[in-house]
């Protein structure tokens, strides 16, 4: 753990596009580092969870030991931040689950998995996210979930056609969309500056 002002970060270096987090973190000030082992999520401060597959994410939380400290920790109050298949594994419930799939839950909010398509029908496009000073934020949509329902206490940040694709819940914030492919790092920010409030 180090001062509030410079937090630890990690990431879920389980899947996922890991390095381009790891640089849009240290972009926005702070020290991150991937987290693949318990040990190793005691010495942070809050997370990412970056996109990937979902399924495949869950499957290796629980093979690295990290389901249950991942879930008591979110349960503490650590901040954390999931994109993509990230914002699918911090909801409560999925609506199409596969078999035996299972999230760390923290946003009391129902998802859809690859609600915006497959791979092949991937796109980027601007969104306005709440708490984002300046220009709206392009988002890059792949394979992308979107929200289907969010409960009284979470915040929705941005939607994109009419679907909502960026919530905050307390501590935890989540997105459809990846804004650490696109060298924009403000949601970064955003995230970190949550993380110095809380600490």
């Amino acid at each position: 753990m180090t001062t509030p002002d410079v937090p630890v970060i990690g990431v879920l270096a389980l899947q996922g596009d890991v390095r381009e987090h790891l640089i849009a973190l240290a972009a926005a000030d702070a020290v991150a580092r991937p987290v693949r082992r318990p040990e190793e999520l005691a010495d942070v401060d809050a997370l990412v969870i970056p996109g990937g597959e979902s399924t495949t994410i869950s499957k290796l939380a629980v093979l690295f030991g990290l389901m249950e400290p991942l879930r008591e920790r979110l349960g503490a109050g650590m901040p954390v931040y999931g994109t993509c298949a990230g914002l699918i594994m911090l909801a409560d419930k999925i609506l199409d689950p596969r078999s035996g799939q299972e999230t760390f839950g923290g946003i009391d909010m129902i998802v859809r998995r690859n609600a915006f398509g497959r791979q092949n029908e991937s796109f980027e496009a601007a969104v306005d996210v709440k708490g984002v000073d300046g220009d709206p934020v392009e988002g890059v949509f792949i394979r992308a979930p979107w929200v289907e329902s969010v409960g009284a206490e979470v915040e929705v940040l941005a939607e994109h056609d009419g679907h909502i694709v960026a919530v905050r819940q307390g501590n935890a914030l989540a997105t459809s969309f990846h804004p650490e492919l696109t060298g924009d790092h403000r949601v970064h920010g955003l995230f970190v500056d949550m993380v110095r409030a809380g600490g």
